[in-house]
């Protein structure tokens, strides 16, 4: 061979070599076969002698099927009519019964209850007690028709940014056991909500997540990365230029009631003794007989002071704008109950208001509020 052609092959060699070990080596990243540490070092994820090669996708079906069959769907049947869907799932169960936590408003009205399995099985479920202004429900089962029950944890441990998921039935029985995935978006959102349908009446501490929710994932469970429920999934944000905001209530505040659902015992609720509007609400406002200084644009107003309770014995009068509960803004009457609610009947506060463009406070001695 020529010395020149010894040359060239020895060139040709050293390219292939180059190009061969650049090619392993990119072939090798995108496979997670090797991995770079922070520290520098090297970490092979092939097993020795074993030939496989094992790569951490981030895979949550562990954790998926850890709870999936403690989820149910919830039909809604207003005199063997459907009229509604949503989801639960089995919180625990004792000698004769499972129990099925879900959301007030997915069983609201309803004349029979029927929860579908994750086998698809159809049975019949008891309500045992809700409450409104909670959002919660407790639905009773057969002990012999529980397929799981989930791992309760605690949502006061996540951190912002965790991964998480729900199980629930969005849209209807089409998708029921729909899995959904996302993370930690937010904790200890106020988020105001209508009882009524009209006006914003109430206000919910909720943890925020953008894992996709949808009409049939109400009352499902909010999942973190080991499995275990730490929200009950209750509303979303509907707006068009809006996209995966959905809520979900603490399970912490959740148990804390568990025992007055279960027991279907009502929960007792102060009362200031007042009807009242929003400072926003200018036309009600005016019908009323109430005529406010255009520079106030926020605060609750007092239309009328009822006798025998706590607001009758202190210096609130009607056309009062309260604007704080015990030195916390109260911007309207949801924020208003929200406030009022940390408390109990006998409970003495302090409200602040504006007379005459003047602010001044009174102290109010709370009562129970009893339904007519």
């Amino acid at each position: 061979m020529r010395e020149k052609d010894k040359i060239n092959l020895v060139i040709y060699l050293f390219v292939a070599f180059v190009l061969g070990g650049l090619v392993m080596y990119y072939i090798a990243i995108n496979t997670n076969v090797y991995q770079e540490n922070t520290n520098g070092n090297s970490q092979n994820s092939c097993k020795a002698c074993s030939g496989t090669v094992i790569v951490n996708d981030g895979s949550l079906s562990a954790s998926v099927e850890k709870v999936y069959d403690a989820v149910m769907m919830i039909e809604n049947y207003k005199n063997d009519s459907l009229t509604s869907t949503g989801s639960g799932f089995v919180y625990k169960t004792d000698d004769k019964y499972g129990y099925v936590l879900t959301n007030h408003h997915v069983i609201a009205g309803a004349t029979k209850i029927v929860l579908i399995r994750s086998d698809d099985k159809k049975i019949d479920g008891t309500v045992l007690g809700s409450d409104e202004y909670l959002d919660l429900a407790v639905v009773r089962i057969a002990k012999s028709d529980v397929l799981d029950v989930a791992v309760i944890g605690t949502s006061e441990k996540s951190k912002i940014g965790d991964p998480v998921f729900t199980i629930g039935s969005p849209i209807g029985y089409e998708f029921r056991g729909t899995v959904t995935d996302g993370i930690l978006s937010g904790k200890d959102r106020l988020v105001t909500v209508s009882l009524s349908g009209n006006t914003s009446d109430w206000v919910m501490k909720v943890l925020q997540t953008n894992a996709a929710v949808n009409p049939g994932n109400s009352g499902g469970p909010l999942i973190n990365a080991t499995g275990e429920v730490i929200g009950i999934v209750s509303l979303k944000l509907v707006q068009t230029e809006v996209e995966n905001m959905g809520f979900a209530i603490p399970i912490e505040y959740a148990m804390t009631h568990i025992e007055n659902l279960e027991n279907n015992k009502t929960i007792v609720r102060p009362m200031l003794g007042i009807s009242m509007l929003n400072a926003t609400d200018t036309y009600a406002l005016y019908r009323s007989g109430i005529m406010l200084d255009k520079n106030i644009t926020s605060g609750v107003v007092v239309v009328e002071v009822t006798g025998e309770s706590g607001a009758s014995k202190s210096n609130l009068k009607k056309g009062d704008v309260i604007t704080k509960l015990n030195n916390e803004e109260v911007d309207n009457i949801a924020y208003l109950r929200y406030e009022l609610y940390k408390y109990n009947a006998g409970d003495t506060i302090t409200l602040t208001y504006i007379r005459d463009g003047k602010e001044k406070t009174t102290k109010v001695k709370l009562t129970e509020y009893k339904e007519n």
